[in-house]
Formats: C-alpha cells, structure tokens, sequence
C-alpha cells in the first residue's frame, strides 16, 4: 500500500464540477445504454405493448446500476482501504467521521492491524480517491488525475457522499442492502429484461419480487438515518437536496411501484380468464 500522501483541495467541492459532471453523464449513458438494448432484443413497437417496453427499459437500466455503479460500492467497500493518516482532512468531512474521514464500523472485516476495526485503515470510496489520488501524485499527473476505472468509479460515490456521508466509507447496514442489490437485485433485473423479452408470463412474478425487495431496501436504507436525525444528510442545497437525494431514489419508488401495477394487472387478467373458462366448462 503506497504510504504517499496525497494534497488535500485547496477549497471545497463545487456543486457541477468535473467528477459530479462525469456522475450526472455516467447515469445518462446507461440509461441510453437500456434504451439501446431495448431496440436491439425486443420485436418491433407493434407487437411490444408500450408499458412493457418501458419496464424492460427500467430493468435493463436498474441491473446497469446494479452491477457497474453499486458494484463498484460494494468492492470500495469490501477490497480498498487506506492507511487512516492519508485519509485525514483530505477531500471528505463527515458530520459523524473521525478527523476528516469516515471511520470503518468496529471489528470490520475482522479488524484490527489492517482490518479497518483496529482504526489503522479505513474502507470505501473515500480510500478509493485517495489511493487514486496518491498514485496520481506519485506519477506526477496532479491529484485530479490517474486511478484508473477504480479511483474513477470512487469519485462518482464520493460526490454522492456530499449529500450522504454514509456512501463515503462502511455503513453496514448499507453495505449489507448494497450486496444483496447487486447479487440478487442486478441478477433479478436480467431475469425480467428476459423474460419480457421472449414473452413469458413469469416476468410478471420476476417484477413483483424484485419491486418488493427495492421498496424495502430503501426503506431500510433511509428509516434508521431518519430516525437518527438524519445526521448524515446534506440538503443545504437544490443539487443535493432535490437531485442527488430525492430525485434518484424516488426513481427507485415510483418505478417498482408501477412495475407491480402493471404485474398485478396482468395477473388479475390471468385469473379473470381463467375463471371465465371454467365458468364456461361447467356450464356445458
């Protein structure tokens, strides 16, 4: 592990800078990126009903998300650390953090010596920037520089975490939703793009399930920092407050709400027909 320290900004954050940009473009290629699967897999506008269409849209876009951005959370998380001196004061200050970082939850990954609960090391996207930003200084490219995908993808969740400092290090009960979205929810999600696509009346149940795990991860995901005060909340500002926070994660309301309107409606149309037919074999 480099031992460099990087040079902490000279200022903070600017609410559309370069990394926040890149964040804003990154979410709009993938949806591109669903929308262009779409055209490629399904039969032409005329034989896919419209609602369908836009729900495997939804879903291509959902496993996008899934498996590169919250993907790549989950490895932050689990895979890179950083030594906690380099981390302090540099870039990140979280309201609950110790000197400028966001301290690893005890016992993490074991802990202690470079186990993150020792407090010798800390995990996350926050060690993700500053290695990047290490190696960056090391080669003589600037801290805004180098890193690769790896300390690119950390700098995304790092202009994330300035509206909840929770994404900035190891929140466990984040990680833990985070792991379980990107191995069942990003799996569930191609299941249904599948499924809609060949035609197969088990997307519908597909729908449902992973709508009903999507809710109660954000529930979980919010209910206990509500609880709390919402201490690692920033809504001081509209990019925050209305993009960031609610703009993103009502998405992940409204979309699985209205993907189990319209399962539950061809269900229930499944259940009509088959009660007219056996209506209709009695009566003979």
């Amino acid at each position: 592990m480099s031992t460099t320290t990087p040079p902490a900004p000279s200022s903070g954050p600017s609410l559309l800078d370069k990394t926040t940009l890149l964040s804003l473009a990154s979410t709009l290629f993938l949806l591109l990126t669903a929308l262009a699967l779409s055209h490629l897999v399904l039969p032409p506008q005329q034989t896919t009903r419209p609602r369908l269409r836009a729900l495997f849209v939804w879903h291509a876009f959902d496993a996008l998300i899934h498996f590169v951005l919250e993907g790549s959370f989950v490895y932050h998380c689990l895979f890179t650390s950083a030594r906690i001196d380099t981390l302090q004061g540099f870039f990140f200050s979280s309201p609950l953090g110790k000197g400028g970082y966001v301290a690893d939850p005890v016992n993490f990954l074991g802990g202690g010596g470079e186990g993150g609960g020792g407090w010798k090391v800390a995990h996350g996207a926050q060690a993700g920037v500053v290695r990047a930003a290490a190696a960056a200084a090391a080669a003589g490219e600037g801290a805004s520089g180098g890193g690769g995908i790896g300390g690119m993808m950390a700098g995304l969740w790092m202009v994330y975490a300035r509206a909840d400092s929770r994404w900035a290090g190891v929140d466990l009960t984040v990680l833990s939703l985070e792991i379980l979205t990107v191995v069942f929810g990003g799996t569930m999600a191609c299941l249904v793009c599948y499924d809609i696509a060949k035609k197969n009346p088990r997307a519908n149940l597909g729908m449902v399930i992973l709508a009903t795990a999507e809710l109660y991860g954000g529930y979980m995901t919010f209910m206990p920092e509500w609880l709390t005060g919402s201490v690692n909340l920033d809504t001081s500002n509209f990019m925050y407050k209305w993009i960031f926070l609610i703009f993103f994660n009502a998405l992940w309301v409204v979309m699985p709400l209205y993907a189990i309107y319209v399962a539950a409606d061809d269900i229930s149309d499944a259940f009509r027909a088959r009660a007219t037919a056996l209506g209709e074999k009695k009566a003979k």
